[in-house]
């Protein structure tokens, strides 16, 4: 059953932007915190953006000023708007559902971003 589902990653030149979205059941997107995460090849998973609680967001230094979270309660979807693209943005982004229990995660959108 998929419970979070991703798209919008493709390739993207240097200083260039990309959308992704994040499509969720009504119940997961209404209760469960969003965010977005990352893996580059050898590196970890780590955080790149989230609503937090009390439905303020939440950056990675990384990618503050240029990466912007946002959501749309009638589509139950989330977006990350990925502007001012680097190289080191390159990385597998992964929609994340967390309750206090358990999380969900998509299977993951590839972003390429050339120099």
């Amino acid at each position: 059953q998929v419970h979070v589902m991703e798209c919008g990653g493709g390739v993207a030149q240097a200083g260039g932007s990309l959308r992704l979205s994040c499509a969720a059941s009504e119940s997961i997107f209404r209760n469960a915190a969003m965010g977005w995460y990352r893996q580059a090849p050898g590196k970890q998973r780590e955080l790149v953006a989230q609503f937090t609680n009390s439905d303020n967001t939440d950056y990675a230094d990384s990618v503050k000023g240029r990466f912007t979270i946002s959501r749309d309660n009638a589509k139950n979807t989330v977006y990350l708007q990925m502007n001012s693209l680097k190289p080191e943005d390159t990385a597998v982004y992964y929609c994340n559902a967390r309750f206090i229990t358990e999380q969900y995660w998509g299977q993951g959108t590839q972003v390429t971003v050339s120099s």
